[in-house]
C-alpha cells in the first residue's frame, strides 16, 4: 500500500521524513517510531504500517534526526523527545478528530514513553509499546522501566516471550505494578524482533497478524 511522504517539522532548522498510510474512513491513528537500527522504511516498519491499515488504523511513520542523517548513534533523549512531540503533533494534525495512538518499536519506542512521562503528548489516548526493551542482553534490570510510573494514560505492551531485552521473570511483574493501565500481550516463542523458530511450525507473518490484531483491537477499544 502506498504510503504518502511526509515533512515533520521539529525547529525552526530541524525537519524529519515521516510517511502518513491510511485507507479510507480509518477509526484510529498511531504515531509510530522506528527502532534503533532501522529506519520507518524497514520491511518491518512497512508491514506493521500495512498491516494497521487493513485494519482501520492509520500510522504516520517517522525518522529520528539521527536515522534521518545516516548516523548510527541514537540521539539524545532531548533530541529524541522533541522528534516524538512534532511527529504526534503532525498525526495529530492529520488524524482530525480520531482516536491518537503513539508508540513503535524497541528503543524509539521507549523515547515515545520518556516523552510522555515527561509532559503528556497533546492527544495521545494510549501507548502502543513493540517489544519494550526492559534491559540490555544478559543485564536484567528494571531500571528503563522506572518512568512508566509516571504515564498516565493506558499502555499497551507487545513481547515475545524469547526476547533477550525484556526477561519475563522482571517484565510481567513489571506492567504489573502499572495496574490497570498496563495490558501486556505475549507472543509465545517470539524474539525481540517476533521472529519464531522454524521448529514451532509457525511463521513469522502468523506471528506479526495476531499481534496486529491485537493492537488494532486495543486501539479501537480506546
Amino acid at each position: 500500500m502506498d504510503a504518502e511522504p511526509v515533512t515533520i517539522r521539529i525547529s525552526e532548522t530541524s525537519t524529519v521524513s515521516g510517511l502518513w498510510q491510511a485507507r479510507p474512513a480509518p477509526r484510529a491513528c498511531l504515531a509510530l517510531a522506528h527502532g534503533a537500527g532501522a529506519g520507518m522504511t524497514h520491511r518491518s516498519m512497512a508491514a506493521i504500517a500495512d498491516g494497521l491499515a487493513e485494519r482501520g488504523v492509520a500510522s504516520l511513520r517517522y525518522q529520528f534526526p539521527y536515522m534521518e542523517k545516516g548516523g548510527k548513534r541514537v540521539d539524545p533523549p532531548p533530541v529524541a523527545h522533541a522528534a516524538v512531540r512534532a511527529a504526534v503533533a503532525e498525526a495529530h494534525r492529520r488524524a482530525g478528530k480520531l482516536p491518537l495512538f503513539a508508540g513503535g518499536r524497541s528503543f524509539c519506542r521507549r523515547m515515545t514513553s520518556q516523552a510522555q512521562a515527561l509532559t503528556p503528548l497533546e492527544g495521545v489516548r494510549g501507548l502502543v509499546l513493540f517489544a519494550f526493551p526492559l534491559h540490555t542482553a544478559g543485564k536484567p534490570s528494571v531500571m528503563r522501566a522506572e518512568h512508566l510510573a509516571d504515564v498516565a494514560i493506558p499502555m499497551l505492551f507487545l513481547q515475545g516471550t524469547k526476547d533477550i531485552l525484556a526477561e519475563l521473570e522482571l517484565l510481567q511483574p513489571m506492567v504489573a505494578s502499572l495496574g490497570s493501565r498496563a495490558t501486556l500481550a505475549l507472543f509465545d516463542d517470539a524474539d525481540h524482533s517476533f521472529h519464531v523458530p522454524a521448529r514451532t511450525g509457525r511463521k513469522d507473518a502468523q506471528v506479526l497478524a495476531e499481534l496486529l490484531d491485537q493492537a488494532a483491537a486495543w486501539m479501537l477499544s480506546h
